[in-house]
């Protein structure tokens, strides 16, 4: 299943919104569209989403029909677009900041060869996202026993990036290399990217996986039914502390208590070392109604207050390695990120 593919003159995204009951694709003429793709969450996930925006800016020059002068301050206007749609994840930045070089270096080129550039880079990008993917599977499966059991939140698998996956990368390496006995998966509150997601996804793959509300993953940790925590990461500060979807520090701590290792699984772009640590990572707060109701139906008091972060931050300490292409990182981690 593809997450996102180009054909001219559309960029389709596929509406992870309407998972697993539809499969549909948001089509993309514009940045605007697809920085409205992101920001509704039909993509989802920090490298798809910095993968997404890139092929927003090539749109975005692509439907530019104003002078030629005018063309950089378009650029940068759309890019501030798309760099408001969800501050915490470093791999959006980082994905703006590569197509930025790309036109900077064009210079006065022409607006015909400034899209090719730009769209070749977009493409260089995905390539890139499946391979850095498989390196992370293949690094983490080390790490991993014999008839593993995994715990897992939210869904860093396929859907959220170009194919494959980070924490579920490692996932499906253990489970081709016969090591992998069971994955929990948490529902992820209040959007279920867990139930929706997560589970389709190796249920569609044949990996073995139980579904569990987000309060039962102490007990499960109490029966002795879980040998490993991954999770996925929207942005890893520079002495480790991790941002993820809100539920994850909950995890960690209770990985802790039980003796379990907490592992982060993430590409290297992922890592902010520019930040000292979590304190300044930017948490975003989504609509109050994703939590007061689910598809249009409420299921508490429809005036109630509601606090509705996406992310929590995890402490260093309570990570036992983060898995990244370029090998497994154990802590300590400041200096060595």
């Amino acid at each position: 299943m593809r997450t996102l593919y180009y054909e001219e003159p559309v960029l389709f995204l596929l509406d992870q919104n309407r998972l697993p009951q539809e499969i549909k694709y948001v089509e993309c003429h514009t940045a605007d569209e697809v920085a409205a793709a992101i920001k509704n969450m039909a993509v989802r996930g920090a490298p798809l989403i910095g993968v997404s925006a890139a092929f927003g800016l090539f749109l975005a020059v692509k439907s530019y029909t104003g002078s030629a002068s005018g063309l950089r301050d378009y650029y940068q206007e759309k890019r501030k677009l798309l760099a408001s749609t969800r501050p915490t994840a470093v791999n959006l930045f980082w994905a703006l900041k590569r197509m930025d070089k790309v036109f900077a270096s064009q210079g006065q080129s022409d607006k015909e060869k400034l899209e090719a550039v730009l769209l070749k880079e977009a493409y260089i990008m995905l390539q890139e996202d499946i391979e850095v993917n498989r390196a992370i599977g293949e690094n983490g499966r080390g790490l991993l026993n014999d008839n593993c059991r995994i715990m897992t939140i939210c869904n860093a698998g396929a859907l959220a990036t170009c194919g494959y996956g980070t924490a579920l990368g490692v996932v499906r390496s253990a489970a081709r290399y016969g090591k992998l006995q069971l994955v929990w998966a948490c529902e992820t509150r209040p959007v279920l990217q867990g139930a929706r997601l997560t589970i389709w996804e190796l249920m569609h793959d044949q990996i073995p996986v139980r579904l569990i509300t987000d309060n039962m993953a102490g007990f499960v940790m109490q029966k002795g039914l879980v040998d490993a925590v991954i999770v996925g990461a929207d942005r890893i500060a520079g002495n480790g502390d991790t941002a993820n979807k809100i539920g994850t520090y909950s995890l960690a701590v209770l990985a802790s208590y039980h003796g379990l290792p907490f592992y982060v699984a993430a590409p290297y772009s992922s890592i902010d070392v520019g930040i000292g640590s979590g304190k300044e990572i930017p948490i975003e707060e989504r609509d109050p109604n994703e939590v007061r109701q689910f598809r249009g139906t409420y299921s508490t008091v429809a005036e109630v207050d509601v606090y509705n972060p996406a992310f929590d931050i995890t402490p260093h300490q309570l990570i036992a390695g983060i898995i990244t292409e370029k090998g497994v990182i154990k802590p300590p981690f400041a200096g060595r990120l």
